[in-house]
């Protein structure tokens, strides 16, 4: 007979942690200490088919806000693994998926990078056919080096070469500070 009530209080929404609802309290808010031998994982460490992550934030030039959150990007790109920053990203684990802790924590060493549709074959091509007329400065949105590129004819062909060894060498990169896109 106890074993009838206790079943059907349950089903009718009494008895969690809170007292509230059926889902019980999942983390130290209700005096529950995670037991590492529940069938409960936590929630930062479930796999990454249960999770959902946002996007990097973007601080570009906000250093205070991301040290006072803890993640975020303040600068993006870098033509070398040295140069791009790498942050945490914010993740939430989906809806239906039982875990303890919070289900909103942070993440990942993620890469701070951008692709903006810039390929490095495209600018390449540019440059060697069309370069003396400023077509690469055009494309990689450097618009008034473009301009004077194609006033000059490619400052009568030296500009044309130092710019095809800048893009060669990895100068000459997307004005905008993102990377190259890694497909053709």
């Amino acid at each position: 007979m106890l074993w009838f009530v206790l079943s059907w209080t349950l089903l009718l929404g009494i008895g969690g942690c809170d007292g509230q609802s059926v889902n019980p309290c999942r983390n130290e808010t209700c005096g529950r200490e995670f037991d590492p031998y529940s069938p409960l994982v936590l929630c930062s460490a479930l796999p990454d088919k249960f999770v959902e992550c946002d996007d990097v934030a973007d601080f570009t030039g906000n250093t205070s806000m991301a040290e006072a959150l803890g993640y975020g990007c303040t600068k993006f790109g870098g033509t070398k693994f040295e140069d791009v920053q790498h942050t945490k990203v914010v993740c939430h684990a989906l809806p239906d998926i039982e875990c303890y802790g919070d289900t909103d924590f942070l993440r990942g060493n993620e890469p701070c990078v951008k692709y903006n549709g810039y390929n490095f074959l495209i600018a390449f091509i540019f440059s060697v056919l069309l370069g003396f007329a400023g077509a690469d400065r055009f494309y990689l949105g450097y618009t008034g080096h473009a301009v004077g590129k194609l006033l000059t004819l490619g400052g009568v062909g030296v500009w044309w070469i130092v710019d095809l060894i800048l893009l060669l060498i990895g100068f000459l990169t997307p004005e905008d500070g993102s990377n190259w896109d890694r497909y053709f």
